[in-house]
């Protein structure tokens, strides 16, 4: 007998973005910009009171997120993040050893993490070759054992968004028990007019699930808080496996008080997106292949060069995230910043 789950030993690792002292940090698609002023008041006060546990029901920001969105309140989970719902989604989905969970690859690096976790088989789908989603391949991939089904849109590394049309026909292939998780981290920045956005499809798909987060464009993710829209019955069944009290009193305040200033908040996106634009036009101007993206980063399709790409901006002090030997991710950061980073680029193999 083993003290510990031998399958552990197989479980993949998260390997987060590196922060070196002196070098700016394009890693870990995060915004450059604190929280609001208010935002930092709010969880100025909320720490105040961190002798106490916080509200166990999540019941205020749970409420503000079902009003933004025309939801009852039972239909909104709210966790540590939305990767801590990935988490739970494969806990509430699969049933035992055998069932599978499905995803594109490369896509969001935690699925297979927290689909080990969860005790169920991973199954992968390769992305196109302009590195997007394949619906089509994703659903004659489905069987009798897939339990849950992650599409990641803007797809996390690589930036394209899934368009409307083809996730609703996704939707409609796809069993009516299995859940699909539409996880939308980095839709604050999408300006495709073609793109998905899952909160209109939910009443006609009972089995689906809406994944957003405060850790992006609402500049909070050292606070670890996301939410699900989704049924009554999906989200019930969240709220069954979440650890108590997960979400802090401080990540509360936060997200409360960045919902309450939403709109200046996310009027920063504009420049973002501005900056993405720019940067992935620097770069394909340097012969650099960038693929469209809808997101805060880009992706650099480098394989066999990325180690050498990420180690020759690391030695200019500019940090960005090599994935293996598939490419490189680079946050869109301030414009002093993407301006270093564009120089750096344009100097690799030179």
């Amino acid at each position: 007998m083993t003290l510990i789950r031998p399958d552990l030993d197989t479980l993949p690792a998260y390997v987060p973005g590196r922060t070196v002292p002196g070098a700016i940090k394009l890693a870990s698609n995060e915004v450059a910009a604190p929280p609001a002023p208010a935002v930092l008041e709010a969880i100025a006060r909320a720490a105040a009171g961190g002798n106490r546990y916080p509200d166990l029901g999540v019941v205020e920001l749970t409420g503000r997120i079902a009003d933004l969105y025309a939801l009852d309140p039972e239909r909104v989970a709210v966790g540590c993040g939305s990767v801590t719902l990935c988490q739970q989604l494969v806990q509430i989905g699969c049933l035992g050893p055998g069932d599978e969970v499905l995803f594109a690859w490369r896509s969001f690096e935690a699925y297979p993490i927290v689909t080990r976790i969860g005790g169920a088989e991973i199954r992968t789908v390769p992305l196109d070759t302009d590195f997007r989603h394949d619906l089509v391949a994703m659903a004659a991939a489905v069987t009798e054992r897939t339990r849950v089904v992650f599409v990641c849109s803007p797809n996390n590394p690589t930036g394209p968004a899934v368009h409307r049309d083809e996730f609703v026909r996704f939707l409609d292939a796809v069993p009516s028990d299995v859940l699909v998780v539409l996880d939308e981290a980095y839709a604050e920045y999408v300006t495709d007019p073609d793109a998905v956005s899952g909160r209109p499809l939910l009443d006609a798909h009972p089995n689906l699930v809406v994944l957003r987060t405060f850790s992006k464009a609402y500049r909070l993710a050292g606070l670890r808080v996301g939410y699900a829209l989704t049924s009554e019955e999906v989200a019930t069944a969240l709220r069954k496996v979440a650890p108590p009290f997960g979400v802090s009193s401080v990540a509360q305040a936060g997200a409360v008080a960045a919902l309450e200033h939403r709109e200046e908040i996310l009027a920063d996106c504009a420049s973002v997106v501005s900056e993405r634009d720019r940067v992935a036009a620097g770069l394909r101007g340097s012969g650099f292949t960038v693929p469209e993206t809808q997101a805060n980063f880009v992706w650099l399709p480098l394989g066999d060069r990325a180690s050498a790409f990420a180690t020759h901006c690391g030695e200019r002090k500019v940090i960005v995230r090599p994935f293996a030997t598939d490419g490189v991710r680079v946050t869109v950061s301030t414009p002093e910043e993407n301006d270093l980073l564009l120089d750096v680029a344009s100097s690799f193999g030179s």
